[in-house]
């Protein structure tokens, strides 16, 4: 727990000193290394800019495996309505609701570096750090705060091309209580993804998170495989995954679907971007 508090109070003092992380004039900077806020499951480096706010809706299916009978996983779902905000161009804060488990989750984001194009930093780096308040009614939480988790990543990714990007994202997660006497309260995790940009409208995406931490035995790594099709306004991303959650504590540290033994499922996400303050584009 001592970790996590230092974790929080290191994340908090950055934000008050964020001024120092401004742009730094005549660098030209890389745009777009993915399409937008989230890979998949997971966060991306990228930020909304100042005063922009995201509607994000996101659905996960049931197994394919389920076959007509459950309509190849759709008779089953998990739902997360998402808000994510601009504070200015380096900070971004967000909130959601997902219907498993009756998860709250809220989040902070800081951009520390930005890849440029010629000279300066080779790489953009973002910090993440998120906590969820499991709602659902349950007599395990014999104290509010056991119903608390965090997370906490280093995003780190690199433009190599107009269509190609690469992205690592060590991280580590805190569940105040775990229900399996084989799983440790902290995990530590490493994720890889990538994109490759197939035309101005749709580009491929993959990500996968590896435990580094000993899990219990039926816990899975969660994969997953995407395709972003842009509409100007909206992002629609189709995908297949083995998760059916959408907050880090869940995908990373609960997936219990195995990839490999065939048990994938359906998933979208889809944004709209607002511009509430400051002039529009």
């Amino acid at each position: 727990m001592k970790k996590v508090q230092s974790l929080s109070i290191i994340l908090i003092t950055l934000f008050f000193f964020s001024d120092a992380f401004g742009q730094v004039s005549g660098f030209d900077f890389s745009h777009r290394t993915f399409r937008g806020t989230r890979i998949i499951n997971g966060h991306s480096v990228e930020l909304n800019r100042n005063g922009e706010l995201d509607f994000l809706i996101s659905h996960r299916f049931g197994s394919l495996k389920g076959g007509a009978y459950e309509l190849f996983g759709l008779d089953d779902s998990n739902i997360r309505f998402g808000l994510e905000y601009g504070v200015n161009d380096r900070i971004n804060i967000g909130f959601g609701r997902s219907s498993s488990g009756k998860v709250y989750d809220g989040y902070f984001k800081m951009q520390f570096l930005r890849q440029k194009e010629t000279g300066g930093s080779p790489i953009t780096l973002t910090g993440f750090a998120s906590a969820t308040i499991t709602g659902i009614r349950n007599d395990s939480y014999e104290k509010f705060t056991q119903r608390f988790s965090y997370a906490y990543q280093l995003l780190i990714a690199r433009k190599f091309s107009d269509r190609f990007s690469v992205q690592l994202m060590p991280t580590f997660v805190h569940n105040n209580l775990v229900f399996d006497i084989a799983e440790e309260n902290n995990t530590i995790a490493m994720g890889a993804a990538f994109k490759y940009q197939i035309s101005k409208v749709v580009t491929l995406l993959a990500e996968v998170y590896a435990p580094i931490s000993e899990l219990p035995s039926d816990r899975k790594i969660p994969i997953a495989l995407g395709v972003d099709i842009n509409t100007g306004g909206h992002v629609f991303q189709l995908q297949l995954t083995n998760t059916m959650a959408m907050v880090e504590k869940d995908f990373i540290v609960n997936t219990d679907s195995d990839w490999f033994d065939g048990d994938i499922r359906l998933g979208f996400n889809i944004s709209r971007t607002f511009k509430i303050k400051g002039r529009r584009y």
